[in-house]
């Protein structure tokens, strides 16, 4: 712990208490997710800690709901966008040739087109489920990751370790995930934090604009576009989810550049 510095250990505490306000919603939140309790807007008062919001729910219950949907969504979209890209960008880096060239154009194409409109444009077409929002949010994310992951996978494909596993007669998917993979982790565990991140961002975009989670489902970027109307009376409603995301933002961004910071050359084997 001698060696962590305050601010990787600030953002481990609030990124650790986020996560476990999302495990144990159930047993925090003090009514139900969509239980009106009281009226429109009421204050802040020992009742509800925070208020409630634009129908009289308890602001409070619907942000710990909310922080559980929004982390559920953005981590297991991270789990697939990571799977898809890392595996798919170093299986191109040591296939080579036109396997490489076939799946780089690829992805190349869907990365010329913004994100959040392909997101869009799927999403309207298809039910807006929260299955649906991890699958499209986790492959459109995984092009990112694929380049991340090839970059990094051929400057190790060309060490001496890959090229004895080759002569050994190894087969490639003992390759990747022997010899690359390992190798790898550390660029990607740090970039992992950093597509987690857009993830949050990007599921509370889709939820403000209408394409993320429904009600009577809660997540932040929802609570946002539910209670921003009260900003105009000065209801800072709307504020506290805002607040939410951006901690949660700083908070796994500092754990992140931490172990970035930590990431070492590239071993020169596996040892």
């Amino acid at each position: 712990m001698k060696n962590i510095p305050v601010s990787a250990l600030i953002g481990l505490f609030f990124t650790a208490l986020y996560f476990l306000a999302a495990i144990f919603a159930p047993l925090l939140a003090p009514y139900g997710m969509a239980e009106v309790v009281g009226d429109v807007w009421e204050p802040s008062s020992a009742e509800f800690l925070l208020g409630t919001d634009n129908i009289g729910r308890d602001l409070l219950t619907r942000m710990i709901y909310g922080g559980r949907t929004t982390i559920f969504i953005a981590t297991m979209a991270t789990v697939i966008s990571f799977t898809t890209g890392s595996i798919l960008g170093i299986f191109a880096a040591v296939s080579g040739g036109w396997i490489d060239q076939c799946l780089s154009r690829f992805v190349d194409l869907i990365m010329s087109i913004p994100t959040l409109i392909f997101a869009l444009v799927v999403l309207s077409v298809t039910p807006v489920t929260v299955p649906m929002l991890i699958l499209v949010m986790g492959l459109l994310d995984s092009t990112r990751v694929y380049r991340l992951a090839r970059a990094v996978a051929v400057d190790i494909e060309v060490m001496d370790f890959v090229e004895a596993a080759r002569l050994r007669g190894e087969r490639t998917a003992w390759i990747i995930f022997r010899e690359i993979l390992p190798n790898a982790l550390s660029p990607l565990v740090a970039e992992m934090g950093l597509r987690f991140i857009f993830m949050v961002l990007f599921v509370s975009t889709l939820s403000f604009l209408g394409l993320g989670v429904q009600p009577p489902e809660a997540d932040w970027g929802g609570i946002v576009k539910e209670n921003k109307d009260g900003i105009v009376y000065g209801i800072p409603a709307a504020l506290i989810p805002a607040f939410a995301i951006a901690t949660l933002a700083i908070s796994v961004n500092l754990v992140a550049d931490w172990v970035l910071n930590r990431t070492t050359s590239l071993k020169g084997g596996r040892g």
